[in-house]
């Protein structure tokens, strides 16, 4: 059975358009999860962002050379769903996490799946917000309770850079 091509490509393909190209990264992470603290690191990074397969795939290589660490996301559209997929694999492990799943708004997404943290199930969530604003956000939050209440764990503000 050969592959066939999609007829006319759906707009959401072009959802993340707006994070192709270079970009400097100020990441805010908390260092101590799931407890109630306030004790964020904050360090710099740099991210590259591509696409493949017409806007079906994307690609995106995080460095941040000062907490010595490096990753890639990988993000798929679902032609059937209409939903947006996004799998981390970072240089510590070099596994594929779980996938978190969602869709576009008016001002950004929300995608949510099961992972754990530190053996404690939870719920991962992304949020990406300012799409439109030339410096967009990435935030992060964990549910432990089932989604009753969510703990914003890392923060990605990102300005684009030649290269």
């Amino acid at each position: 059975m050969s592959a066939q091509p999609i007829g006319t490509p759906p707009p959401q393909l072009h959802d993340f358009d707006f994070l192709f190209g270079h970009w400097a990264v100020r990441h805010q992470r908390l260092k101590t999860r799931g407890v109630g603290a306030d004790d964020w690191d904050v360090f710099a990074g740099t991210a590259f962002t591509e696409p493949r397969m017409g806007g079906l795939v994307n690609i995106e290589e995080h460095d941040c050379p000062e907490r010595g660490w490096m990753g890639v996301a990988l993000r798929a559209f679902d032609l059937v769903t209409g939903a947006w997929s996004i799998w981390w694999i970072g240089d510590r492990d070099g596994q594929l996490q779980p996938a978190v799943v969602g869709r576009f708004h008016e001002d950004g997404c929300r995608l949510e799946g099961p992972d754990a943290d530190g053996g404690r199930p939870i719920i991962a969530r992304y949020e990406w917000s300012r799409v439109h604003s030339g410096s967009p956000r990435w935030v992060q939050a964990f549910s432990y309770d089932g989604g009753v209440t969510w703990e914003t764990n890392w923060v990605m503000d990102f300005t684009r850079t030649a290269s």
